[in-house]
């Protein structure tokens, strides 16, 4: 097994190297604008969850998804001649919510911000509500 001190830093590691290699490496048109939002490798260095997002949200994410199950040999490859490790994890993709779920609660503070301009609220009261 890994420290969590170790593993963080595989993790990091791997996120970067992942995001330099969709970014210049890979062709394939499906993976334009993918970002790598976060890498969990579990304790026995099995497994990489590699989770993913894009600018279009999650409207693309079954064509993503399917370019990155295309490409995970590639990937892995690469990733192993990069990243020295003993045990190279096998690599597991995963559509990431969190961006397009950020965007959704900024837009409702902002709408709920408009709200209380526009009925005249003062800053007292925003800040009790």
């Amino acid at each position: 097994m890994v420290s969590q001190l170790r593993l963080r830093r595989i993790n990091e590691r791997l996120k970067e190297e992942l995001a330099v290699l969709l970014l210049y490496e890979v062709a394939d048109p499906r993976l334009r604008g993918v970002t790598v939002t976060d890498v969990r490798v579990d304790r026995e260095l099995a497994y990489a969850d590699v989770f993913v997002s894009a600018v279009e949200g999650s409207a693309r994410q079954e064509e993503i998804l399917a370019g990155l199950e295309h490409a995970r040999g590639f990937l892995s490859r690469q990733l192993a001649a990069r990243v020295e490790l003993r045990q190279f994890p096998r690599l597991r993709f995963h559509w990431d919510p969190t961006p397009e779920r950020a965007e959704r609660v900024e837009t409702l503070l902002k709408q709920i911000q408009a709200e209380r301009a526009a009925r005249g609220a003062s800053p007292d009261e925003e800040n009790h509500v």
